[in-house]
C-alpha cells in the first residue's frame, strides 16, 4: 500500500497537467508574435481546472503519508579535476569575451537594436538565457561572471583576495542584489527604452561591472556572491535544476535530484526572502506590462508623471503588495502548526523557511515567458556573428497553439512542484499533523497565483 502511495503522484500529476492542457484548447499566446487565437472553451474553465489541479495535489498530500523525501540514491557522474578546470577556464574566457563584445559593439557598432551584438547578446541571451540554463543545470554564473574573472585577476596580481574595507557586512545580506535586480531587470529592462539602445546598454553593463568590481575590492569575494543581482538570481533559479553539482575527490560529481528537493532548504535571511518575492513578482509584472489591463491602468494615472515614472510607481507598489500578501499568508502558519517549529523556522520565522518553495513558480514562469524570446535571439546573434552565413530561427515552425500550450504546462507544473516543496517544509518544521495545517495558507496563495499567471498569459498582446 505504501509503495502505491509513493508512485501514484508521479503518474497522476503529469497526467492531470496534460488533461488540463488537452481540454483547455488554446487562447491568446502571450509573448508570441501576433495577436491571439480563440479558445474552444471559456477561459474560466481553464482557470478552474488548473487551480483545481493544484488544490487537489495539496489535498492528496494532506491525506497521504508522503513527505516529499526521496531516499533512493540518484545516478551520478564524476568529472575529473583536469576536465573541470579546463571547462572553468573556457567559461571564464567566454564570459569576459561576451562582456567586451557588449561594450565594444554598444559603443562602436550600428545603433540599431536588432543589428547590434550588445542589445541582442545582453538582454535576451545573457540576462534571460543564462536563467534558463540555471533552471536546467544550475547556476553557471560563478564561472561566467566577467567581474568575478576581473577580480580574480586582480587578486592574483595582489597575491591575495583584496578586501580594503574588511569582511562583507552581514547586515547588508542580499539587499544590494535586491536593489540591483529592481533597477536593472524590473525597471530598466521592462519599463524603459534602454534595451533598444546599444550604446545605453553598453553604458549600463559598464556601470554595473564597475560597481561589482569596486565592491569586491572593498569587501572581498562575498560581495560578488551576495551583492550581484545576477549571481543571486541564477543561484536561486538553479535550485530547481534536476542536475546537482558538488565537489568530490578534487573534481565534481554530477547527480540527478527531485525538482522539489533543493527548495526544502530555507533561504539565508529576510533579504533573500525579499529577493525571491521580487523575482517572482517581476517575471509576472513583465508579462502584465503587455496586457490591455495594464495599459489602461497606466493611462488612468495623471499624465504629469509621464509614462515611465508612472509605470515605476506601479511596479514598486505592486512589489510592496506582493511582499505584504506573502507575509499576511504566512502570519497564521505558526498557530496552525501548533507545535515546536524546527530550529531555523523558530529563529528566522516562516517567511524564510517557506520562501524557497516559491522559486519553482518563478522558474516555471520565467521559462514559459522567455524561452521563445531567447531562442529567437540566439538565431539573430548567430547571424550577426557569422555575417549572415548562419541565420537559424529556432521558433519559426512553432505554432501559437503549441507555444501557449507549453506555457500552460510549465506554469501548472511549477505550481505543483511548489506545493510539494511547501508541504515538505511544513512537515519538516511542524511535524506531520501540524505541517498539514500549516501548509493550508500557502496552498490558497498558490492556487490564486496559478489563476493569475494563466490569466496573464491568456491576454492579447498590446505592443
Amino acid at each position: 500500500m505504501c509503495g502505491r502511495s509513493r508512485r501514484s503522484p508521479l503518474v497522476a500529476l503529469p497526467a492531470t497537467v496534460l488533461a488540463v492542457l488537452v481540454f483547455s484548447g488554446v487562447a491568446s499566446a502571450h509573448g508570441a508574435v501576433g495577436g491571439g487565437i480563440k479558445a474552444p472553451i471559456p477561459l474560466w474553465l481553464l482557470y478552474t481546472g488548473a487551480g483545481g489541479t493544484v488544490a487537489v495535489t495539496a489535498g492528496w498530500l494532506v491525506v497521504s503519508e508522503w513527505t516529499g523525501k526521496v531516499e533512493a540514491d540518484a545516478p551520478s557522474l564524476h568529472v575529473p579535476f583536469w576536465i573541470s578546470r579546463a571547462l572553468r577556464n573556457v567559461g571564464r574566457a567566454l564570459g569576459l569575451a561576451a562582456f567586451l563584445a557588449v561594450l565594444l559593439s554598444g559603443v562602436f557598432g550600428q545603433q540599431i537594436q536588432s543589428e547590434n551584438v550588445a542589445t541582442v547578446l545582453f538582454w535576451p541571451v545573457w540576462l534571460k538565457g543564462l536563467g534558463l540554463v540555471a533552471v536546467v543545470a544550475g547556476s553557471p554564473w560563478r564561472v561566467l561572471s566577467p567581474w568575478r574573472t576581473i577580480y580574480l585577476g586582480l587578486a592574483r596580481l595582489e597575491g591575495e583576495p583584496p578586501a580594503v574595507l574588511g569582511a562583507y557586512p552581514e547586515r547588508l545580506g542580499d539587499w544590494p542584489a535586491v536593489v540591483g535586480f529592481a533597477l536593472v531587470v524590473g525597471i530598466a529592462e521592462n519599463l524603459t527604452l534602454l534595451p533598444r539602445s546599444p550604446r545605453l546598454t553598453a553604458a549600463l553593463v559598464a556601470a554595473y561591472a564597475l560597481v561589482m568590481v569596486v565592491g569586491a575590492l572593498a569587501y572581498g569575494p562575498t560581495w560578488l556572491r551576495r551583492a550581484d543581482a545576477l549571481a543571486v538570481l541564477y543561484r536561486l533559479l538553479g535550485r530547481v535544476a534536476p542536475l546537482a553539482v558538488a565537489r568530490a575527490d578534487g573534481g565534481y560529481r554530477l547527480s540527478l535530484r527531485a525538482p522539489w528537493r533543493a527548495y526544502t532548504r530555507p533561504v539565508a535571511d529576510r533579504s533573500t526572502t525579499a529577493f525571491v518575492v521580487l523575482a517572482l513578482y517581476t517575471v509576472s509584472f513583465d508579462g502584465l506590462t503587455n496586457t490591455r489591463a495594464f495599459r489602461s491602468l497606466l493611462a488612468s494615472i495623471p499624465t504629469d508623471l509621464g509614462p515611465t515614472p508612472a509605470a515605476v510607481v506601479l511596479y514598486l507598489a505592486g512589489f510592496a503588495l506582493f511582499l505584504g500578501s506573502y507575509r499576511v499568508a504566512l502570519a497564521p502558519v505558526g498557530r496552525l502548526g501548533d507545535g515546536e517549529p524546527a530550529t531555523h523556522t523558530a529563529i528566522h520565522g516562516p517567511a524564510t523557511a517557506f520562501a524557497a518553495s516559491l522559486l519553482p513558480i518563478a522558474a516555471a514562469y520565467e521559462v514559459a515567458h522567455t524561452y521563445p524570446f531567447v531562442l529567437r535571439n540566439l538565431g539573430v546573434l548567430a547571424a550577426l556573428l557569422t555575417d549572415g552565413i548562419l541565420a537559424p530561427d529556432p521558433v519559426a515552425g512553432l505554432p501559437l497553439s503549441a507555444f501557449w500550450g507549453s506555457q500552460v504546462v510549465l506554469v501548472v507544473a511549477g505550481h505543483l512542484v511548489a506545493v510539494v516543496a511547501a508541504h515538505a517544509v511544513a512537515v519538516e518544521a511542524y511535524g506531520r499533523r501540524g505541517g498539514r495545517r500549516a501548509h493550508a495558507p500557502l496552498v490558497v496563495v498558490m492556487v490564486g497565483y496559478t489563476v493569475l499567471s494563466l490569466w496573464i498569459i491568456s491576454q492579447p498582446i498590446v505592443n
